[in-house]
């Protein structure tokens, strides 16, 4: 199984800066690749990562401002070019419908990549496979947003003392079914991850952080600037944080840092404050490995 990780390929908000490219999040979870709100510069900082184009199974796009969404037509050109063989399927808020198609075909080039569409038209599942379900909430954002949340579905896990106990060993233990299986085993919760980008606070922001493993989610703002974060519908560290400690999140990773703020030690001493588990400032390149199951 490949490792579950986020690979971050940019962390900044509406300005680049000389060492933080516009958004872009990679999740590699099993066999699939889930490319979230790919900005302007994504392929290249791919490169840098080294993540392939071929390594992309779906596309999520939580809203269209640039700083979100620019990256779309370098990623989807530099697919064709490598003649990635599987369907790739986007995600996007149906209202920016028109935006998709405009970045889908910015420029010439010979498409070679099928590009499956699924305009996302509200709150609930909008994707599903092996790996268990991709949901969609709204967000309060100046534009219509959505967040994501996969949820993976809830299995079991051997227990060794109870297969000695019914003389289950080696490659017995793999074909073992219901009902021995309960009497072997004990539940195991399915692994959750959430995407929360541009949005004030809202219920869909604690819907889709609830009980997650790993949350990514902006904290364009300190909280001394608080008023301009719900002026722009935005976070600050401290709401983000506060999200995590109320929703029982395992590890919390801040980005989408406005230019303004030079140090980003004062985003993870901000989010101490009120969240007790592990905290992640996100840097450009860094990859953030989702925590192994309880």
């Amino acid at each position: 199984m490949s490792p579950r990780e986020l690979v971050v390929l940019g962390t900044a908000s509406q300005v680049p800066t000389r060492t933080r490219n516009h958004n872009g999040y990679l999740l590699r979870w099993d066999a699939e690749g889930f490319l979230f709100d790919p900005g302007e510069g994504t392929q290249r900082q791919m490169l840098r990562a080294g993540v392939a184009a071929g390594d992309v199974t779906g596309l999520f796009i939580t809203h269209f401002h640039g700083d979100h969404c620019l990256g779309v037509p370098g990623v989807v050109q530099r697919m064709s070019l490598d003649r990635v063989a599987h369907p790739v399927h986007a995600h996007y808020p149906v209202e920016g419908a028109h935006f998709f198609a405009r970045l889908r075909h910015a420029t010439s080039f010979h498409d070679a990549v099928d590009v499956r569409e699924h305009p996302v038209t509200g709150p609930g599942v909008v994707a599903e496979g092996v790996f268990g379900v991709v949901e969609a909430r709204r967000l309060d954002h100046v534009l219509p947003t959505y967040g994501y949340r996969l949820v993976e579905p809830d299995g079991r896990t051997m227990v060794p003392e109870l297969l000695e106990e019914h003389g289950i060993r080696g490659p017995a233990v793999r074909a073992v079914r219901s009902p021995l299986l309960e009497r072997v085993s004990v539940p195991r919760r399915g692994q959750r991850f959430a995407f929360v980008m541009d949005t004030r606070l809202c219920d869909g922001v604690y819907e889709l952080a609830e009980g997650a493993d790993l949350l990514v989610i902006e904290s364009t703002f300190l909280h001394a600037d608080e008023a301009l974060a719900v002026e722009y519908g935005h976070l600050t560290a401290r709401q983000a944080a506060r999200v995590a400690a109320e929703s029982g999140v395992r590890k919390l990773v801040l980005t989408h840092f406005s230019q303004r703020y030079p140090d980003p030690s004062a985003f993870r001493a901000e989010a101490a404050e009120v969240f007790g588990g592990e905290v992640v400032v996100a840097a450009d390149l860094d990859r953030v490995a989702v925590p192994k199951r309880r």
